[in-house]
């Protein structure tokens, strides 16, 4: 299958600095407010969704854009809220995944007649990946004319990671809650042990930190996380300070 070969060429090359335009597809943005469109574009610089609607391509014709024709196809949102597909959602901002303006690039790109709605067009990317045109993931392709983008990410390896050493950094030491009820310590090896009301030891095991996210695994059985906001680390409630 050969779809758009030169606009691929060109996304894959451009440094996020070139808009790129989707146009002229019928798009299911999932959004209550902007709902569904046909004949209508999509466009988006790197990671973010800039402009959706018919006349995008207007608009973005002095932009040098990539542009991408989607005549016959549909554009889905890839990451699918089966709350909001069941209409459990009660307000517009507690949408998981939508493509309005503002929005992170991530979009499926199927023919009509596989998509007449989000999830049968998701099922054609699990079942038929062949035909898919392109799936895009912050604004990069991943999938394209039913094959694999050379060079895409690939997804982390499942299964518990090796620890790693954290000599040296600034989040390694003892973490102490307002209340100076708990005491977490974080040690260079990925252990942590924790301090509750003054009795030692009564939570551990390991940890690994992934950005401001850490997660902690109580040996032997439960998992728990926490996150690291500036000077502080929020973990199940508690806010603590290193000491």
């Amino acid at each position: 299958m050969s779809w758009n070969p030169e606009a691929l060429d060109e996304i894959v090359s451009n440094d996020g600095g070139r808009p790129v335009l989707f146009t002229n597809a019928r798009i299911v943005t999932m959004d209550p407010l902007i709902g569904t469109m046909t004949g209508a574009d999509l466009l988006f610089v790197g990671s973010l969704l800039v402009g959706v609607g018919p006349g995008t391509i207007t608009a973005a014709g002095d932009d040098n854009v990539i542009v991408v024709d989607c005549t016959g196809m549909t554009i889905v949102p890839a990451v699918v809220d089966t709350v909001a597909l069941a209409g459990e959602r009660g307000h517009r901002s507690e949408y998981v995944a939508t493509l309005p303006p503002g929005n992170t690039t991530d979009f499926l790109v199927v023919p009509d007649e596989l998509a007449a709605d989000v999830p049968s067009a998701v099922a054609t990317l699990m079942t038929r990946p062949e035909q898919v045109r392109a799936l895009v993931a912050a604004g990069r392709p991943v999938l394209w004319a039913g094959t694999d983008v050379p060079g895409r990410a690939t997804a982390p390896e499942s299964g518990i990671p090796a620890a790693t050493n954290l000599t040296g950094s600034p989040r390694v030491g003892v973490w102490i809650d307002r209340n100076d009820f708990l005491h977490q310590e974080l040690t260079t090896d990925g252990r942590y042990n924790e301090t509750r009301g003054g009795r030692p030891h009564a939570c551990q095991g390991r940890y690994w930190i992934d950005g401001d996210r850490i997660d902690y695994l109580h040996e032997p059985c439960f998992w728990a996380y926490g996150e690291f906001q500036g000077n502080e680390l929020h973990h199940a409630g508690h806010v603590m300070k290193l000491g």
